[in-house]
């Protein structure tokens, strides 16, 4: 199951909000150019794995309350006017609390987050995933993960850094942005 992406011209954010108000059963994106990506439900196996990432930031954010955690369906609008849903996402409190409560609760929030995950399903095209890691980190994301189970690999992306790949890694840590969370790549892999 591949992702479709539909050429809608002059499709604004207005009109991607009412095209997903009208396709609710849909798990829509939109880029930058005014595209619109229309992915396919995951398989168990990947939302699986989904479900354990995002246990994981929960926990760690729990603890700390440094901040708010998103899982697959959130959109935010990033600085470029793509609409995009990261499997999984986090926004400092700071940030989040500068937002109206309109944008918090009625929009796809126009920020970037400060981390975001990826996880690669079996229909992902790498390239296409890579591309999109670094439209966050262009945007403002401050430290990105493309997590791929089926080589063992984590890229991360870190705002004005190259992309650094682990082979095999058993844990990675998010470092300054989310201070003192490690995640268990086991319950990953």
């Amino acid at each position: 199951m591949n992702a479709i992406t539909l050429n809608i011209p002059n499709l604004g954010i207005e009109g991607f909000y009412e095209l997903c108000q009208a396709n609710q059963n849909l798990q829509l994106e939109r880029t930058a150019t005014g595209e619109v990506i229309i992915m396919p439900p995951t398989y168990p196996w990947t939302g699986k794995k989904n479900s354990g990432l995002n246990a994981q930031l929960w926990n760690w954010n729990d603890r700390t309350n440094l901040g708010i955690v998103f899982d697959s369906s959130s959109g935010f609008t990033l600085p470029n006017g793509a609409v995009y849903s990261p499997d999984a996402s986090w926004v400092s409190n700071e940030k989040w609390e500068a937002l109206t409560q309109i944008q918090q609760e009625e929009e796809f929030s126009p920020l970037a987050p400060d981390f975001v995950v990826e996880l690669r399903s079996s229909s992902d095209s790498l390239k296409k995933l890579r591309e999109k890691m670094q439209e966050y980190i262009n945007n403002g994301v401050r430290l990105g993960w493309l997590l791929d189970p089926k080589n063992k690999t984590v890229e991360i992306f870190r705002l004005g850094k190259d992309v650094e790949i682990l082979e095999s890694p058993t844990t990675v840590f998010g470092e300054d942005v989310l201070p003192g969370f490690e995640l268990n790549l086991n319950k990953v892999w």
